[in-house]
């Protein structure tokens, strides 16, 4: 059983989730399907890479010093003969270098070197790529934990697999709650658009989660059990396909309308993370069902929900998936920023002239920072000062520029 931590610091919370799930379940997948999966094992050269000696050059093979009498395409030169050779093409056995097409002359069927080629050239082994040159067989080309990314892919084909063993991306299903949150159109005063519907599930994938279920709730205690419960009794255990991790919206608080605490205890979950030291997203919490899911409870409000994501769901998957902790980044403060007794503040930012410049919109329920931030700094509980560098959390949608 995991130690419960209550209401950690942002840095404890972010170490705790990633490295909480020992769950780690391989199955194997075509190349094309393997892209941003982790590998559960090493990835060996199956073959010499290349797997035989070829030109490096569109041009000729030769044997020997020139001129050379050209031939139609042989398995074998001798000395004073060419024959014509594309790049990739299989180097005949006696050829001693290939003459690229560009530095080539060739009269009544006698190749020479010509004017453009250089002294000396070609020279010995010149545009020839040896077998083995890139890798020996059984050579580890891939070491397992690596997030398999296009190159990858490519160097697994010619090291000649056609799929590999990787963790499976881990699932996720959403739950959301609020009675008072409409779907489409201008919410009437006390109601409240959904933020949460039309980006959570893409914000998942970004994550490297995979969606297997969404659910809307009415906001009662029953339903959350229900809910909860329902899911957990068709499914035993994360190997047989279901999630492993359920993310709730809403109704982490402590008041009459939150029944998320509740609706664990009557489960008899294990709640590991109680509420965070962290502004905004101080209400968010992780839990273990009984069957073993994770469960990350967001709170209602759209960026202090989206900070708890970074916070605990970010990690978490990482961790259940396999793959290398989530990187980090650091900047220098633009301005002195005050700290917040007892709790690290989470600050969208803009870069200025390489600085950082907390966002005018930092409200919990404002989404406006965060849509222009260039990413996220974690203002620790007594502060900083102008031109003092500070951990940032990187916005997995952000592509850097220069």
């Amino acid at each position: 059983m995991a130690e419960q931590l209550v209401r950690p610091n942002w840095t404890d919370a972010f170490n705790f989730a990633f490295q909480l799930p020992e769950s780690k379940v391989p199955q194997t997948l075509p190349l094309a399907e393997t892209i941003g999966h982790t590998l559960a094992e090493d990835m060996l050269a199956l073959t010499e890479v290349p797997h035989y000696d070829s030109a490096a050059m569109d041009g000729w093979a030769v044997c020997g010093r020139g001129p050379w009498e050209l031939r139609e395409y042989a398995q074998e030169l001798e000395s004073g003969q060419a024959c014509s050779i594309v790049t990739g093409g299989l180097i005949p056995r006696g050829t001693t270098s290939v003459l690229r097409a560009e530095h080539a002359r060739i009269e009544n069927a006698t190749l020479s070197v010509n004017e453009h080629a250089r002294p000396g050239e070609p020279e010995p082994g010149q545009h020839i790529r040896p077998a083995g040159e890139e890798a020996y067989e059984g050579e580890t080309m891939l070491t397992a934990g690596t997030v398999v990314s296009p190159p990858h892919i490519a160097l697994a084909a010619v090291c000649g697999h056609d799929d590999l063993p990787v963790l499976r991306a881990p699932q996720v299903a959403l739950v959301m709650t609020g009675d008072e949150v409409v779907e489409s159109g201008l919410p009437e005063p006390g109601q409240v658009r959904d933020t949460f519907g039309p980006q959570l599930p893409s914000f998942i994938n970004m994550l490297g989660g995979d969606l297997v279920a969404q659910h809307r709730i009415a906001d009662n205690l029953h339903h959350v059990v229900q809910a909860l419960a329902g899911q957990a009794s068709t499914v035993a255990s994360i190997r047989e396909g279901g999630a492993d991790v359920v993310i709730t919206t809403g109704g982490t608080g402590i008041s009459h309308a939150d029944h998320l605490r509740a609706a664990l205890t009557e489960l008899e979950a294990e709640i590991l993370i109680d509420g965070l030291s962290i502004r905004p997203g101080h209400p968010g919490l992780l839990a273990r069902l009984p069957d073993g899911r994770y469960l990350v409870g967001l709170p209602g409000n759209p960026l202090a929900a989206m900070m708890t994501i970074l916070t605990l769901v970010r990690p978490l998957l990482a961790g259940i998936q396999g793959a290398p902790r989530p990187l980090l980044g650091a900047v220098v403060a633009g301005q002195d920023m005050p700290g917040m007794p007892g709790r690290d503040r989470l600050i969208s930012f803009t870069l200025e002239d390489g600085m950082a410049v907390p966002s005018k919109w930092q409200g919990s329920g404002m989404m406006r920072g965060l849509a222009a931030a260039d990413g996220v700094m974690v203002v620790p509980a007594d502060g900083l000062t102008a031109g003092e560098s500070v951990t940032t959390i990187p916005l997995p949608w952000k592509i850097p520029t220069e």
